[in-house]
């Protein structure tokens, strides 16, 4: 490892990416830190602590949210409309044509539009967020040039985070919006720890040493579903044409435990989130009844057991949903028998597609409740050792291990290039 270390730092080229992308970083870390103007910070500080949810968002907005800050959605709306573009491009056959067949235009084409979409998201979530953190006393009041201001702020931070990524990924040492992600992250580690020495109890030091073993394990089991895979194998049928011979060779069809990444927790925490801010919003309404509802909706999502539990639930479900969007085996199966290939013992076409669909379903059930646990963690550590302090849960974990293992691995393959290019 240590000789990685050095080789990557021997070779200037590799090296200046790595100081530009850390430069980039803390550029971000910089404008996170920036708060727009009238926000009472022990409310803030409050309003963080009592709702999970939010905490789960601050992480995906890579902390500029807890402090309300210019970047305050970070890459969210990036985020969303990646996801609307890729689930469209399931509806409209037209917009996955664009994307297949059409190359790198196609994919620029793409990508802008996905930049289009992600405006009016961010200005949407902005006038949201300031409207929830105006009933909770966290914004003093506003008139309509404060809240257009603040909008167009806000907006214009994603705007800027998202050209941030962008010149990260164009270095191919790791995806930019992740990195960013990652550095929020990362950047709240230190003041964690420290809270964790300052309520540091020596009669707890048995408990200490079993939440340490637990996250130890939960970064060896996020590593081994990130890189698990179930390989099919693949043999291609031998062909000639004209006084050369094509196929006859066998490879593998790599098909991977969890095919969704973070995408369902992300989908799971939007449907969690609207519950909580429509109660929030109906607390206060004039009608009784109304307000009464809210308040036993509010109550019932502040229950730990039923929120965890339905949060589960949703993971399972969306990690099944998003591979289905994502997973075709009826193509899979109809590229595989144009190229001449076929699975050993397995009937090309529809019985082939069928058995892709039962494997896939099987490894898919163990990558769905992997994914649920990482997304209960946080619940299940504070519930067993009342540890409020830990700010990273198990979707941050997840985060952080793909990200490292990801730059590594586009590390290495620049490392690879530059010794082929030296023999």
């Amino acid at each position: 490892m240590l000789d990685k270390l050095v080789q990557i730092f021997k070779v200037k080229e590799l090296r200046n990416k790595i100081f530009f992308i850390l430069a980039l970083l803390v550029v971000f870390r910089l404008i996170a830190n920036i708060p727009v103007p009238g926000v009472d910070q022990e409310q803030l500080k409050n309003f963080f602590s009592n709702n999970q949810l939010f905490g789960l968002l601050n992480l995906f907005s890579g902390g500029g949210l807890s402090s309300i800050s210019i970047v305050m959605l970070g890459v969210g709306p990036y985020i969303t409309a990646s996801i609307i573009m890729q689930l469209l491009t399931m509806i409209i056959p037209r917009l996955e044509q664009i994307y297949k067949e059409e190359g790198e235009a196609g994919r620029q084409k793409f990508n802008q539009w996905t930049r289009w979409i992600t405006v009016p998201l961010a200005a949407m979530q902005t006038f949201g967020m300031i409207s929830l953190f105006r009933s909770q006393h966290i914004i003093g009041q506003l008139n309509s040039f404060n809240i257009f201001s603040i909008i167009v702020v806000a907006v214009s931070g994603t705007i800027f985070l998202m050209w941030l990524g962008e010149l990260i990924t164009e270095k191919k040492i790791g995806n930019g919006v992740s990195m960013i992600i990652f550095a929020g992250i990362v950047s709240r580690l230190p003041s964690s720890i420290s809270r964790i020495f300052a309520t540091y109890d020596s009669s707890q030091f048995f408990t200490y040493i079993i939440l340490l073993a637990l996250i130890i394990a939960a970064i060896a089991g996020v590593v081994i579903v990130t890189e698990g895979q179930r390989n099919i194998p693949v043999s291609y049928a031998k062909r000639i044409r004209g006084n050369r011979m094509y196929g006859g060779t066998s490879t593998h069809l790599p098909l991977r435990v969890n095919q969704a990444g973070v995408i369902p927790i992300i989908f799971a925490m939007s449907i969690m989130l609207f519950p909580g801010m429509i109660a929030g919003f109906l607390s206060n309404a004039a009608n009784p009844t109304v307000a009464g509802i809210a308040r036993s909706m509010g109550s019932i999502f502040q229950n730990q057991w039923f929120y965890g539990i339905l949060y589960f639930i949703l993971v399972v479900a969306f990690t099944y949903f998003y591979t289905a969007v994502v997973f075709d085996p009826h193509k899979i199966s109809e590229s595989l028998q144009k190229q001449g290939g076929y699975i050993p013992g397995i009937r090309p076409g529809k019985t082939t597609s069928e058995y892709l669909y039962r494997i896939i379903n099987r490894i898919t059930l163990s990558g769905a409740l992997f994914l649920g646990a990482i997304a209960v963690l946080p619940f299940i550590i504070q519930g067993a050792f009342n540890m409020k302090s830990i700010s990273i849960g198990g979707t941050g974990l997840l985060i952080v291990v793909s990200v490292v293992i990801e730059t590594i691995k586009q590390i290495e393959g620049q490392l690879v290039m530059r010794d082929y290019e030296g023999f």
